[in-house]
């Protein structure tokens, strides 16, 4: 223990009245620094929610167009060319989504272009795809269907 009562010596500077302690322009300019911190960090977490929602927006768009392949290539029927729209559920919500189909120099493949729209007004583009779709064959001789 100190023999001045204390952690260490008497500070010489200090007026023996005046307590010790920070004064008000050293706690305001601590806070100061605090506040643009916590500005900082707020902004970086708004940042990060926005980026998740885009990017939970984006992989239920990318389902959704896979599931429009799919959904064709397990049809079996042979699409001719044009544009294909319409809306899928996923994700407790309705995605509206366009097939482009068109020929390929293989007179056996058609090329899919599909698109999936965030909005309903279908301006932008949430998802697209390209994929190509074989001529479906019957079955083979002696089969079944």
């Amino acid at each position: 223990m100190s023999p001045w009562g204390g952690l260490g010596p008497p500070d010489p500077r200090r007026p023996e009245g005046r307590p010790g302690g920070f004064t008000l322009l050293e706690v305001l300019a601590a806070l100061a620094v605090l506040a643009v911190a916590l500005a900082a960090v707020v902004a970086e977490v708004g940042g990060y929610a926005r980026q998740e929602t885009r990017l939970k927006e984006r992989t239920l768009a990318q389902w959704v167009a896979v599931d429009r392949v799919t959904a064709l290539r397990l049809q079996g029927a042979w699409p001719a060319p044009g544009v294909l729209q319409g809306e899928s559920p996923m994700g407790g919500r309705d995605w509206p989504w366009a097939v482009r189909v068109s020929r390929t120099q293989d007179p056996d493949v058609r090329r899919l272009d599909v698109a999936v729209y965030a909005d309903a007004g279908r301006r932008e583009v949430a998802a697209a795809l390209v994929a190509y779709l074989p001529r479906p064959s019957g079955p083979a001789e002696g089969e079944r269907p």
